[in-house]
């Protein structure tokens, strides 16, 4: 059963008259004694959906979609600005209800993904060779300096449109593969390699990865936990091991992956309208419920506090699966972002948008959970 405090997550109910909502919730699991302290800071986006494939311009409909790099510089823009600005007290006239409300936003430890760095993984490049879109992404969401880069540590995850891209025969897995290996170099470090933005534990069969920060564990399952869809293995078994090491001291765990538990995440194909959505009684479009039951399981006694996704671009979510708090800012090349605190005593999630040319931010939406 799905509990939504902002939305039942329904592709026909748009979210209205939530803005300034402030929500407080109790939630089980106090710090033990010996775990590090706990007060990250950090930002969380989904589907950049980097377009420019050519020196001719955009592929078609990236403009009309907005899939344009103005828009992207104008999210990085709004990104880089959070350091100093303050937690908001009040949204829409509304108290916010956040822990944090009112205090300076502390410099985020890193940008997290949620998948879709890119329109189709570089699918529109004819011949195998680096692919466009790629490139774009880079050269926007890569820890740089000036203006035109993200200010922090990037943590890439992919989504169903950086991998379901085939390439030309004999390459079909030409365009996944480099998306993958993306990830490993970026994240994966060895006794012979230090990459930009190093974790703890990478699996180098899921390229599901996890690392800390201080008392916090976090984990990337990239398109989603248990995903074997084009050649994918299954991250589950690493999933298991990892939380077994890492969090079974009942430390809080933050998850992230692209797929979700909303109406447009788990539809499925409607016969009678020819089409998939969330009425239809067939097979399902992205993952089927068989395979998020194996994710919750394996989930089943850690302290997870919420789980952060992407794929639906249009509409802040903040629902819950079970007993699993989950969350979706809108899309980044609209200009969403999530920006979350957690700590020994809180979880502060606020929604925020980029508007206007220089990328002014607005936030929208507020979460706030507090933890016995």
């Amino acid at each position: 059963m799905i509990g939504n405090p902002f939305l039942n997550p329904s592709r026909r109910r748009l979210l209205a008259g939530t803005a300034g909502l402030g929500l407080s919730l109790i939630a089980g699991g106090g710090r033990a004694a010996a775990r590090p302290p706990i007060d990250a800071t950090f930002v969380f986006s989904n589907d950049i959906h980097a377009c420019l494939v050519s020196t001719e311009g955009l592929a078609p409909n990236c403009e009309q979609e907005g899939k344009t790099d103005a828009n992207l510089l104008r999210h990085i823009a709004a990104l880089n600005g959070l350091p100093g600005q303050h937690w908001p007290q009040t949204i829409d006239g509304k108290p916010s209800g956040l822990a944090s409300a009112g205090a300076k936003i502390a410099r985020p430890f890193g940008l997290v993904l949620g998948g879709d760095i890119t329109d189709d993984g570089g699918g529109q490049v004819r011949e195998p060779r680096e692919g466009r879109q790629l490139q774009q992404f880079q050269s926007r969401y890569e820890h740089g300096v000036g203006p035109h880069n993200i200010h922090y540590p990037v943590y890439v995850g992919l989504g169903n449109h950086d991998l379901d891209q085939d390439g030309a025969p004999p390459n079909a897995d030409w365009y996944r593969r480099e998306l993958r290996d993306y990830v490993e170099l970026t994240h994966r470090q060895s006794v012979f390699y230090r990459p930009p933005v190093p974790v703890a534990n990478y699996d180098p069969l899921s390229d599901n990865y996890s690392w800390d920060w201080g008392g916090l564990h976090l984990v990337q399952l990239q398109r989603f936990g248990g995903d074997e869809r084009k050649g994918a293995v299954s991250g589950l078994p690493w999933l298991t091991r990892d939380l077994a090491a890492y969090a079974a001291d009942g430390r809080p765990v933050v998850l992230f992956q692209h797929y979700g538990w909303d109406a447009f995440s788990t539809e499925v194909w409607d016969a009678e309208a020819k089409t998939f959505d969330d009425q239809g009684d067939g097979e399902p479009h992205w993952w089927r419920p068989a395979e998020r039951d194996a994710l919750i399981a394996v989930l089943k006694g850690y302290n997870v506090v919420g789980l952060f996704h992407g794929h639906e671009h249009d509409r802040v979510m903040a629902y819950r699966a079970g007993e699993l708090d989950i969350f979706k800012p809108k899309a980044a090349y609209l200009g969403g972002f999530a920006l979350v605190r957690v700590t020994e005593k809180f979880l502060d999630v606020v929604f925020g948008e980029a508007r206007g040319e220089m990328g002014h931010v607005a936030f929208t939406h507020a979460f706030s959970k507090r933890f016995v």
